[in-house]
């Protein structure tokens, strides 16, 4: 696997959940794919490089078709960078070039993969995991993802209100005494399986709960799906947990918001 399976699956998951919409809006503009979910959360509303950009310029033409398409429907939006699409020169104006559409650096994430996952290296804890099925369990998933991602729960639940998406975006609730307290998700695109919404709430974090539940949507999805391969996304504070997990850092998703 190559970083065009983390860029591949990184855009497929945002497609699910935009496609599962009525306010969702799937695009193919020149060189940009956009995946709006037309919602209040601009990291939704999405666009991502299609093709590789060598220059600057080509770059700066790339950002504002997005642009022009977010802005007549009134909407916030993220442009999500996989940066080995950029040439040099594409990548040393990178910053100034997004900050003359109005968007602003908003954060790094290195893109890694797996070819299998190795076996924990300490004992994790019981937690009941769960496959997301009911409207308790949705609220739940929601509920973690608000408090762990610092992101207001209505936005959250405009996010998720499609009930198609959770057909495709296989989520899973970790219980303690039925208390929903660790969250994932995973999605089955091109040759892996991406995983997403790692989260575990504060005062059940470092426990090895997060672990867990990932650990158990994977195992599903080899089994259910035949797939053992698997990307993500980590955040500073996961990086040392999947490099633990078998994972390796193969390209960095940089984020510009408006």
């Amino acid at each position: 696997m190559t970083f065009e399976s983390v860029a591949v699956n990184l855009r497929e998951s945002f497609r699910i959940i935009a496609a599962s919409r009525s306010a969702g809006e799937l695009r193919e503009l020149p060189g940009v794919s956009l995946a709006s979910a037309g919602t209040t959360f601009q990291m939704f509303n999405a666009a991502f490089l299609s093709s590789p950009v060598e220059s600057d310029v080509e770059l700066a033409r790339r950002v504002v078709l997005p642009s022009v398409h977010f802005d007549a429907r009134g909407l916030s939006w993220a442009f999500w960078v996989c940066e080995d699409l950029l040439g040099w020169r594409a990548q040393r104006k990178c910053r100034q070039v997004f900050e003359r559409q109005g968007l602003r650096h908003s954060v790094d994430l290195p893109g890694m993969i797996a070819e299998r996952i190795l076996p924990p290296q300490r004992l994790l804890p019981e937690i009941e995991v769960r496959r997301v099925s009911t409207s308790a369990a949705r609220e739940g998933f929601c509920a973690v993802g608000s408090v762990c991602f610092h992101v207001p729960i209505h936005w959250f639940r405009e996010v998720f209100d499609g009930a198609d998406v959770w057909d495709r975006f296989r989520a899973y609730n970790g219980y303690v005494d039925g208390e929903v307290v660790s969250t994932a998700a995973i999605v089955a695109a091109g040759d892996a399986v991406g995983v997403y919404n790692v989260a575990t709430l504060p005062g059940h974090q470092r426990r090895g709960y997060g672990e867990a539940v990932m650990r158990f949507a994977l195992n599903e999805a080899k089994r259910d799906l035949g797939i053992g391969r698997s990307i993500l996304q980590s955040t500073p504070a996961g990086l040392h947990l999947y490099e633990r997990m078998g994972y390796r850092t193969v390209t960095r998703i940089s984020v510009y918001a408006s």
